[in-house]
């Protein structure tokens, strides 16, 4: 059976288990992460030298990274989550990998300030640049939904729709005042409607 190494708290672990939900894969999960449980120990860098989740173990197959498990996943499963069609593939792949580059380096302070206390004593500057950019970024993805609608890529439900849903849900999440992106939260709804999304949009994790 696949395991899945990660704390549910993690933006990354949600990617991977909300994926599996979403095509059936059967799976068990072990709590690995700080605070929970420390990875810098030689039984977890012994699969992944990072000391970071989610890892997943596939019959002694070893992967790390969770945009290269997701589409690990999709291959394993047959699910069109990622199009076998080139160009369907590249718009889901496009998107994903700007959640990764582009997106998530512009929050990467203010969540860390104003959700994880770390930095104890943050830069307020520092705060207001990332919230500029992080701003910036989202009304790349709203202008993006206004043309597309429900969905990210393609028409249809996609790996890209989870991890920019997760996306969505750690922007509504931090408290600070932000625009009204409307085609943004419609995209939210849709995917808050979806069963497997449940344990993963909670507010008890950002």
């Amino acid at each position: 059976m696949l395991r899945v190494l990660g704390r549910t708290t993690s933006i990354n672990v949600r990617k991977v288990l909300w994926a599996a939900d979403e095509m059936g894969v059967v799976y068990e999960r072990e709590d690995w992460g700080n605070p929970i449980r420390d990875p810098n120990v030689p039984e977890f860098l012994a699969l992944n030298p990072n000391a970071l989740v989610p890892v997943i173990v596939d019959d002694g197959f070893v992967l790390w990274e969770s945009h290269a498990i997701l589409r690990y996943m999709a291959g394993r499963a047959g699910s069109d989550l990622l199009p076998a069609e080139a160009r369907e593939r590249g718009l889901v792949d496009q998107w994903m990998s700007w959640q990764a580059s582009d997106l998530n380096p512009a929050w990467s302070y203010v969540v860390g300030a104003r959700l994880r206390n770390n930095p104890p004593n943050p830069d307020e500057a520092r705060i207001e640049a990332s919230i500029t950019a992080w701003t910036r970024k989202m009304h790349i993805l709203e202008r993006h939904l206004e043309k597309t609608g429900d969905f990210v890529a393609n028409g249809r439900f996609s790996l890209a729709d989870i991890v920019l849903g997760l996306s969505t849900h750690r922007w509504l999440s931090v408290a600070f005042d932000k625009p009204e992106l409307p085609a943004v939260e419609t995209h939210y709804k849709a995917m808050t409607s979806r069963p497997a999304a449940a344990a993963y949009l909670s507010e008890r994790t950002p």
